[in-house]
């Protein structure tokens, strides 16, 4: 019998949000390409889902930090003759602290990760999608996206090139079938903050969202063409606050919010 499911491509699907990004399609019914740098958490997440929703799962471990690692993965999907319709691009991380003193691997492979192979896997991808006349993309955005970000500048700056670039596509696409979405939650329940190195003095994780309630809300977005998924209150004020105050003012906030 072949196999009728819909593919969705995950990226950093090892945990946190991609990880329940990946629980919520699978309960959706798509089968599932699962990507992140840890072969050992791709694997528990692909039995787990398997046997939970009867989907098949495979999974692909690689470090997107890697210059050609986005190239790989589509070869990898070529190579199978695979069908992508929904790609995820949830892969990224950030840093804390004072850009002048930061180490400057650390913020390149972030830019890497967060813009450069996000940007590579749409591009690779988008053609196919725009060829059979449907298909989606979801990007992950943030709250970061709308101002500045003193002590994570480059983090917010990624954020706003994903936001852009998603906002962008979404027009130019319309009418061919392939939607792109931004999911540009708050702070979320991930992890997130201790592997950005932000101090236990950051007010920004204090009223975290869960990641079940954003991945479930940005699938929502994601299925309903929605080019931009402003996801819980404190998204909303931001983005809304973003057009009322100066530039300078909302970067004042964020300054507070992350020192």
């Amino acid at each position: 019998m072949v196999n009728t499911r819909p593919m969705a491509l995950v990226t950093g699907a090892s945990g946190g949000l991609g990880a329940e990004i990946a629980r919520v399609l699978a309960q959706e019914g798509f089968d599932l390409l699962l990507v992140a740098r840890s072969e050992n958490k791709l694997q528990a997440l692909k039995e787990e889902l398997e046997v939970a929703h009867g989907i098949a799962a495979q999974v692909y471990p690689c470090n997107l930090a890697r210059e050609d690692a986005a190239l790989d993965l589509y070869d990898y999907v070529l190579g199978r003759g695979l069908r992508i319709d929904a790609l995820v691009n949830n892969a990224g991380f950030g840093d804390s602290g004072a850009f002048h003193e930061a180490d400057w691997q650390r913020q390149r492979d972030m830019v890497q990760v967060n813009v450069i192979a996000l940007m590579q896997l749409t591009r690779l991808f988008v053609p196919h999608m725009v060829k059979r006349g449907c298909g989606m993309v979801l990007n992950l955005s943030s709250v970061a996206a709308f101002s500045g970000g003193p002590y994570m500048s480059v983090y917010y700056a990624t954020k706003a090139f994903v936001l852009s670039l998603s906002e962008a596509l979404s027009e130019e696409l319309r009418g061919t079938g392939v939607t792109v979405t931004a999911l540009c939650p708050g702070p979320t329940a991930t992890g997130f903050e201790s592997a950005a190195s932000m101090g236990a003095s950051s007010t920004m994780f204090r009223h975290a969202a869960s990641a079940s309630e954003v991945a479930r809300d940005g699938y929502r977005a994601m299925r309903a063409g929605k080019a931009v998924c402003l996801q819980g209150a404190f998204t909303k004020v931001m983005a809304f606050g973003s057009r009322l105050v100066p530039r300078s003012v909302a970067c004042k906030i964020a300054l507070r919010m992350n020192r």
